[in-house]
């Protein structure tokens, strides 16, 4: 199963140019995903500049330093065969500003996160084969 992850408000509080603190438990959950065999797309809009900026390497490097396999960077490397679109295919997308999606405000972040006590528990469910 391919899962898509936002990154600023959903693996980290929106501090944007900079790497926020950790959205309690996505880390966690995350690694369980990859652990039941997703495979984990960053999918953000951060980028790297042409005047030095690394934000999109800020964030891979976030992952790597918790130890959280990335499938792919802003696309899936899986759909190269069968079209063109800049759009990264997935099952599951999991980010802070979709439609519906469980948030909290913790009390020192900038705005509402992913509540990953919801979500966690009911992508680990569809990973297991349920729902």
């Amino acid at each position: 199963m391919y899962i898509c992850i936002d990154f600023d408000g959903t693996v980290v509080d929106h501090r944007y140019p900079y790497v926020g603190d950790p959205v309690p438990l996505a880390v966690d959950w995350l690694q369980r995903f990859a652990e039941l065999g997703a495979k984990l797309i960053l999918f953000t809009m951060r980028s790297d500049g042409a005047e030095g900026e690394e934000l999109l390497r800020d964030a891979v490097q976030y992952f790597e330093k918790n130890n959280i396999q990335l499938f792919g960077i802003n696309r899936n490397p899986d759909q190269d065969s069968w079209t063109s679109s800049p759009k990264a295919y997935a099952h599951i997308y999991i980010d802070d500003a979709a439609f519906g999606c469980p948030l909290i405000h913790p009390a020192t972040f900038n705005r509402p996160c992913v509540d990953w006590k919801q979500v966690g528990p009911a992508v680990e469910a569809r990973l297991l084969g349920g729902e």
